[in-house]
């Protein structure tokens, strides 16, 4: 896989000021806040992103994170 360069949710609205922005690598996602593109990035390896999106598409994150 090649980088993707940063995207932003096709869900995001542009009035909205609460938006993340993810960069997928081949082994690696970034994410980072879009309204401070120039701050921290964390970063997650592949396999741990796909396990997170997993969850939130079937309601099964930890009570914490609600």
């Amino acid at each position: 896989m090649s980088d993707t360069g940063w995207i932003k949710s096709s869900r995001s609205s542009g009035a909205s000021d609460n938006c993340v922005e993810v960069r997928l690598t081949g082994t690696e996602v970034g994410v980072r806040d879009s309204k401070n593109p120039t701050g921290a990035v964390h970063t997650f390896p592949t396999s741990t992103w796909r396990s997170f999106l997993t969850a939130l598409k079937t309601g099964d994150l930890p009570e914490a994170l609600h």
